[in-house]
């Protein structure tokens, strides 16, 4: 049993190093992580009685 945890916590760190691998380096490799920006506009209606 303590095996299966040790190669289970392994697995964890690998994955987590990957992700933040992925992060720093992924836009040297042409993946965009910004949000797309449009301007939004939306009427209102208020009603003040």
């Amino acid at each position: 049993m303590g095996r299966l945890i040790k190669f289970l916590l392994y697995v964890i760190c690998l994955c987590f190093l990957g992700l933040i691998g992925y992060a720093y380096l992924g836009p040297f490799f042409g993946v965009d992580f910004s949000a797309p920006q449009s301007e939004v506009r939306q009427p209102v209606t208020l009603d003040a009685n």
